[in-house]
């Protein structure tokens, strides 16, 4: 990522690169035949996606586990499981790795042999069913012993643990990982194989026994390592925050006999509850059927635009607009990180991205460290609220509620202008207080030109237009990265069959985080529908209400932020979509106003002390003091604590 100021003539220019994603610390730099095996590999799996979404319409259930296992193929390849910058083994730690590599190694092989062999059997032999050995039990010294669940399973443990005990190479994927990309690829062919099947009756038999006492023990074994997967995939991109709540969820269902009062249930066997996991209960469940859709379409509309260098372009016209007024930088900071959060998804991730720019200039024009720093976060985590986009909140609110997608961005549109409203009027008033200037005209990029620039802004157009005059939002986003593309055409930074390949491999290394996110969120949502406790929480807050609806409110309030705290905004809105906006509806308020109202807090969690993820990450740039900056965009953010309420006493606010 590159941030520059440069003149040439006319041609002042203050960003460039301010939409590039930072590598993670434990992100590969892969290089030979892997490197390039990675690109085409991220290459194919966008333009899969975009061709199932718009010619395809693949079997839901199978175009999701092909999603969340492609997801993880990939996850495991580019991602190590600590940073990349430790110690290589020594020659001790290498010899020590050669019994589990063998082990590991063989069992996946083993397993993956063994889906290959059963697509093999029935659609090239023309068998109804995969031979006995393939996925049913095998006699071992008299021994029936599940031999593929085993095999997989083995692969799985070894490959985590080896992958955090042997420290690899950035420069290549190390064996532990190959071997846990083997078990993500048969875990999804084998669901793949079942969700596939040409037998419509078989198909519809498997389904049915998922969650009972009747369900495959093959499907057991697979769905207990596609958990396992997920959440150290998880761990790796998105960090620990989201697995532990997942890890509570998924004891919770084992432990309910148990458990006192409320939280107490009949509890479920391990066959039954990981079983059920691979259904549209859990993993496939609204955060997976939206990454697999809306998120990755509109992922990889992002992707053109950066390709196209529209991200530049919003940075530089928001400079050339606000830059001379007082505390101009914080005042860019809301405008172009308004716009960029909008459509990336992540508020930490867009305060990395903008604001490696805004916040050193920023400082430069006389903001305390700290201000800057929360001055971008709480500017980064409103873009999540701004439409059309919405990061992919909206996405999966208009999945889980069945409101149009129209009606939910004419919905946001008010509340969405307060809040930014709110934080550039505190921007300006600590300008005032501290006595600050603008930017003077020749640090500034000219407006003229940019204005002879407007076209740029046209792919945004598009898709509103395309939206209200009554397209999906598949084919809105569609028609929008086409045009993202065109517009290239008419700029330096023109789009040709390069850089659109080079778009489809960004689009899916960008996707990986949200996968996992998704996938992750899916299994606490299983969870909470097959506990009921989403619906005794329900009943708790009807307790509540009867002293003090305000009460409620603010019961409510506390457990989405403490939900969405540490987590990524997409999961933040999905588990506390499933746990606390029930227990609103039940209180008599509209779905629209209670989905709301969970998914601000959702959202301000990245800014709310004392797990801020933006403001910690806006911290790191400025070099203040993280827990500082936290209140300090507290404070500036204020207005998003205030508006969901706003929501409920006066209800016209969301038109």
């Amino acid at each position: 990522m590159t941030a520059t100021f440069e003149t040439k003539g006319d041609d002042r220019s203050i960003a460039s690169g301010v939409d590039d994603e930072p590598p993670a610390g434990n992100q590969r730099s892969l290089v030979g035949w892997q490197k390039h095996a990675l690109y085409w590999a991220c290459v194919l799996f966008t333009a899969f996606a975009l061709y199932n979404l718009n010619v395809l319409g693949m079997e839901t259930w199978a175009y999701r586990t092909l999603h969340v296992a492609g997801g993880l193929v990939l996850g495991f390849v580019l991602t190590a499981a600590w940073s990349i910058d430790r110690p290589q083994a020594s020659g001790l730690a290498q010899s020590l790795q050669i019994i589990p590599m063998i082990v590991a190694l063989s069992s996946g092989v083993w397993a993956l042999l063994a889906v290959a062999s059963a697509f093999i059997e029935r659609d090239f032999l023309g068998l109804d069913q995969p031979s006995a050995w393939v996925f049913g039990p095998v006699s071992v010294a008299g021994i029936e012993v599940p031999l593929f669940g085993v095999a997989l399973l083995v692969s799985t443990v070894v490959g985590i643990v080896s992958s955090w005990a042997f420290p690899g190479s950035a420069r290549s994927v190390h064996w532990a990982d190959t071997v846990l990309a083997m078990a993500a690829l048969t875990m999804g062919a084998f669901f793949i194989f079942h969700f596939l099947h040409p037998d419509s009756m078989l198909r519809g038999a498997f389904r049915m026994r998922a969650g009972t006492a009747f369900a495959d023990p093959a499907s057991y074994w697979a769905a207990l390592t596609g958990v396992l997967l997920i959440m150290e995939l998880t761990r790796r991109v998105a960090g620990l925050a989201l697995v532990m709540i997942a890890s509570i969820f998924v004891l919770y269902s084992f432990l309910g006999p148990i458990l006192p009062g409320i939280l107490e249930h009949d509890g479920y066997t391990l066959e039954r509850f990981f079983t059920k996991m691979f259904t549209d209960i859990g993993v496939l469940s609204a955060p997976i059927a939206v990454s697999s859709t809306y998120i990755i379409l509109f992922i990889t509309f992002a992707a053109f635009l950066q390709a196209s260098k529209v991200g530049d372009y919003f940075v530089n016209f928001a400079f050339a607009a606000a830059g001379r007024a007082r505390g101009g930088p914080a005042k860019v900071a809301v405008f172009a990180s308004g716009l960029m959060g909008m459509i990336n998804g992540t508020s930490a991730g867009n305060v990395v991205a903008t604001g490696s720019l805004t916040i050193p200039l920023m400082k430069r024009v006389g903001y305390r460290p700290q201000t800057a720093g929360a001055v971008e976060a709480a500017a980064s985590t409103g873009g999540q609220i701004m439409p059309p986009i919405m990061g992919a909140g909206a996405f999966i609110m208009a999945e889980i509620t069945g409101i149009p997608y129209t009606e939910l961005i004419i919905s946001a549109a008010i509340p969405a202008v307060l809040y930014f409203a709110s934080v550039y009027f505190m921007v300006d008033l600590e300008a005032v207080k501290m006595g600050m200037r603008g930017m003077s005209a020749d640090e500034l990029p000219d407006l003229r030109k940019l204005a002879r620039q407007i076209y740029l802004f046209i792919p945004i157009i598009i898709l509103i237009v395309a939206l209200f005059a009554g397209y999906s939002v598949i084919r809105a986003g569609s028609y929008s990265m086409a045009a993202a593309m065109v517009v290239s055409w008419l700029s330096p930074h023109k789009m040709g069959i390069r850089r659109i390949i080079e778009a489809l491999n960004l689009a899916a290394r960008m996707s990986i985080q949200l996968i996992a996110v998704c996938a992750c969120a899916g299994i606490i949502v299983g969870v909470i529908g097959l506990t009921g406790v989403g619906l005794k929480f329900s009943s708790m807050l009807l307790g509540i209400a009867e002293h003090s609806q305000l009460l409620a409110l603010f019961f409510a309030m506390c457990i989405s932020m403490l939900l969405g705290m540490g987590m990524p905004t997409t999961a933040a809105y999905a588990v506390a979509a499933s746990v606390v906006a029930p227990g609103l509806q039940q209180l008599g308020i509209p779905p629209l106003i209670a989905h709301f109202f969970v998914f601000y807090f959702a959202v301000i969690s990245a800014i709310t002390p004392p797990v801020a993820l933006a403001s910690y990450a806006g911290a790191a740039i400025a070099g203040s003091d993280p827990l500082r900056t936290a209140v300090t965009s507290f404070k500036l953010g204020l207005a998003a604590y205030i508006v969901p309420f706003m929501f409920f006493y006066s209800p016209s606010i969301l038109m």
